[in-house]
């Protein structure tokens, strides 16, 4: 009776394992998620930036845990700037099973390696979705949209701003150097 306990608690943990829930990252699906990411002042898609990257990212009491690899921009077109590349298939939510909530946000960057790095940077609001995926248990759930995300702008210095700033840091290094 011991070992039969031991192995239906075993079964047990490892079918809950594969219930993760999944998402489609994607900030434009017809009918379904327009988020664009534009450049603020300009209303250009912020795809035209040189390095714009972007990522998704799970929220659990402040904590950020990135759920992607950056991606960049769609550069096809003017109209598909302000729109992310897709990854080719759903990206797992680690620690959130299918069917359950977890709220997410989507980042967006460009002169730096890192969100965290980048002088120009923007994030969206902070959504709540319900994750798709095969359950432990019951009928699979098809993949969770990025439905209620809004579309934000990301603040890009002009160059005149960030030249007056080089010369201002060479002004110092001078001085300091006196």
């Amino acid at each position: 009776m011991k070992k039969l306990l031991v192995t239906l608690a075993a079964v047990l943990v490892s079918v809950s394992t594969f219930g993760q829930g999944t998402i489609l990252f994607n900030n434009r699906v017809t009918g379904q998620v327009d988020a664009p990411v534009t450049v603020a002042g300009s209303g250009a898609g912020f795809g035209s930036v040189a390095g714009a990257q972007a990522q998704l990212f799970l929220v659990n009491n402040g904590v950020y845990t990135a759920l992607t690899p950056a991606t960049t921009f769609r550069t096809t077109s003017a109209a598909a700037m302000p729109y992310v590349q897709q990854p080719v298939q759903a990206v797992t939510v680690p620690g959130v099973a299918a069917g359950q909530q977890a709220t997410v946000v989507l980042r967006a960057w460009a002169g730096a390696a890192s969100f965290d790095a980048a002088s120009q940077r923007g994030e969206s609001q902070p959504i709540t979705i319900s994750l798709g995926g095969t359950p432990a248990v019951g009928a699979p759930i098809p993949d969770a949209f990025l439905t209620g995300l809004q579309g934000f702008a990301v603040t890009v210095p002009e160059p005149s701003t960030i030249a007056l700033g080089l010369f201002g840091a060479a002004a110092l290094l001078y001085r300091r150097r006196k």
